[in-house]
């Protein structure tokens, strides 16, 4: 019997396990052990639930025009349990001056597809309005090289686009640095429209004509920009794990800590801290970059140098709960959250009215609020303890929001080198990185750190790598 092992069993892993299934490892008599060093599986996804709060420590939705996580609930039988956002409290907010304004209607990430509520937008002043409406006369790139999110936005929406929108949406999202953020690799869509279209205004416009028309009459759940689980995103893992084992192909084996992948024979040996080593025909590592590079250090030193050059980003979580009686009036929180410009000099990067986005997140007397710190820009901030974490974001909170009661709850999650940075290069580093490892037949690489960092992107990814994998021991003699 053939042999894969995977390394890392968060939603990369998991899934790239389940594709395995779908494509024929039963069949094809082929073994599968999921190796995982934490507890739990799912990696950053974590969903809890404390005195009628449903909490997500890491991610708590993915995006529909990103179709593949949609179509692995699907195909795993969570269809019916798609949830979409609260579309009577779409609006986002952004702070500026130290009030909160909303984001025009239309304003689609940084590009407005709409005029009236653009111009009445008291977010952008008249102008900024002005110097973002030119965006429909800048020429197009020349689309040589790479170039920084920061640069690519001044070029076509100018300065105060990037200060006011695109910097504190990405850093609540990305948690990056648009100074050093390939424009290419994180938001490749929007050079592709500057290139087809000469104008980011026209080519969103377009794009969420064909959405509308995508979604129009569709059958099933009503389809949101972001979509979650009723129950949390830990039900697209738990769901998984559970159609794993019941395969009778796999394993999946957890406070297992692999430290080096090395060459066997014509296979893998995959040493285990404090365990016998477990032989394999093929490998995918689903880890983190730099835990890759630890993997492979003895098999391919330029393999784990390049691994080691993707930089990552540390970020917490901090849900609180509340009553709703002690939410300021000022603030209604009619919205889905509000986003941090750096220029406003806070500690928080973004805070998500999570009760208010997603149905079943709070009892029915209280709201619950996702606050987000650290990121590329703030990282000493992670060297907090939890009790002076929840002091920071109560005082944020109180100034923003005029939040001055104690939260009934409160749970901090704590991601150290979760968010792998895209900076500029990042494409050519990734190509290299795929020209080393293709020269190791029967190793794999999956995960955000390479084509995307989404949930969706990694289950894109690791079908994509399942089916080369499946592949490539069919050539096996």
């Amino acid at each position: 019997m053939k042999r894969i092992v995977i390394i890392g069993a968060g939603i990369a892993g998991l899934s790239a396990a389940y594709s395995l299934i779908e494509h024929g490892a039963c069949q094809a008599g082929i073994e599968i052990i999921a190796l995982e060093k934490n507890p739990l599986v799912g990696g950053n996804i974590r969903t809890e639930r404390h005195d009628g709060y449903l909490i997500e420590g890491g991610p708590d939705c993915f995006l529909s025009e990103k179709p593949w996580a949609m179509e692995l609930c699907r195909r795993i039988g969570l269809e019916d349990r798609l949830l979409p956002t609260n579309e009577t409290n779409r609006k986002t907010f952004v702070l500026s001056n130290g009030r909160l304004h909303e984001l025009p209607e239309g304003v689609i990430l940084m590009v407005p597809t709409r005029i009236l509520p653009f111009i009445l937008s008291s977010l952008i002043s008249m102008p900024g309005k002005i110097r973002m409406g030119m965006e429909l006369f800048i020429p197009r790139g020349l689309g040589l090289g790479d170039e920084s999110l920061a640069a690519f936005v001044r070029r076509r929406l100018g300065n105060e686009a990037l200060d006011k929108i695109a910097e504190p949406l990405v850093a609540g999202v990305h948690a990056a640095d648009p100074e050093t953020m390939s424009v290419k690799s994180s938001f490749p869509k929007f050079v592709q429209m500057e290139q087809e279209h000469g104008s980011l205004i026209r080519g969103m416009i377009k794009r969420m004509g064909q959405m509308r028309r995508a979604t129009t009459g569709a059958q099933g759940p009503r389809i949101t920009m972001f979509m979650t689980l009723k129950d949390g995103l830990g039900s697209l893992v738990s769901t998984l794990k559970d159609r794993l084992t019941a395969s009778g192909i796999v394993s999946i084996k957890t406070s297992v800590q692999a430290k080096a992948v090395v060459e066997k024979d014509k296979g893998y040996e995959i040493h285990i801290d404090g365990a016998p080593s477990i032989e394999a025909d093929a490998v995918i590592i689903a880890s983190p970059a730099y835990a890759a590079a630890n993997l492979l250090d003895a098999l391919d030193k330029p393999l784990a140098t390049l691994l080691r050059e993707i930089p990552y980003a540390s970020t917490a979580t901090i849900s609180l709960g509340f009553k709703k009686t002690d939410i300021n009036p000022r603030h209604p929180m009619n919205g889905f959250g509000f986003v941090v410009p750096r220029a406003e000099g806070r500690r928080i990067m973004a805070a998500s009215w999570t009760s208010i986005k997603f149905a079943h997140r709070a009892p029915d007397d209280g709201v619950l609020i996702r606050c987000f710190i650290g990121g590329a820009q703030n990282i000493g901030l992670l060297d907090l303890s939890d009790a002076e974490m929840e002091k920071v974001v109560l005082e944020e909170l109180k100034s923003i929001m005029g939040i001055g009661a104690a939260p009934v709850m409160c749970r901090i999650f704590r991601w150290p080198e979760s968010m792998p940075q895209y900076t500029i290069g990042h494409q050519e580093r990734v190509e290299r990185i795929e020209e080393l490892c293709s020269a190791r037949p029967g190793l794999f690489l999956t995960g955000n750190a390479y084509h995307g960092i989404g949930i969706s992107d990694s289950v894109r990814r690791s079908e994509i790598v399942a089916k080369k994998a499946l592949h490539y021991l069919a050539g096996l003699q």
